[in-house]
């Protein structure tokens, strides 16, 4: 694959949730967010992991560029997203890359 073609995107997106987020109804939103995502063309993959410390990694997968900016522009994504600011965050961070090179190994 050369360097500058269009292919995976992958969205790192770091956070930690503010106490009262599941009474804020994170969970509920979440759940409703992440079932859009998958609905959305291009989606390949979600996963998310909380560290010992209570910080979150959400990684996100998309086929392209312009899918994953379709999921970034959609509407309920964005009102999601101030809400988060609003009622679910204490902080965050997103960062967004291509894809260069990826190898797997898999034991039969």
């Amino acid at each position: 694959m050369r360097p500058d073609s269009d292919s995976h995107i992958v969205t790192v997106f770091r956070s930690r949730l503010r106490p009262d987020a599941e009474a804020n109804g994170y969970f509920a939103t979440a759940k409703v967010i992440l079932e859009r995502a998958q609905a959305m063309p291009g989606f390949l993959s979600y996963k998310v992991f909380t560290a010992d410390d209570g910080e979150r990694v959400s990684i996100v997968e998309f086929d392209s560029t312009e899918h994953h900016n379709a999921w970034r522009d959609d509407p309920e994504h964005r009102e999601a997203q101030q809400r988060g600011r609003r009622d679910f965050y204490t902080e965050y961070s997103i960062s967004v890359t291509r894809r260069y090179h990826h190898r797997s190994f898999r034991a039969d």
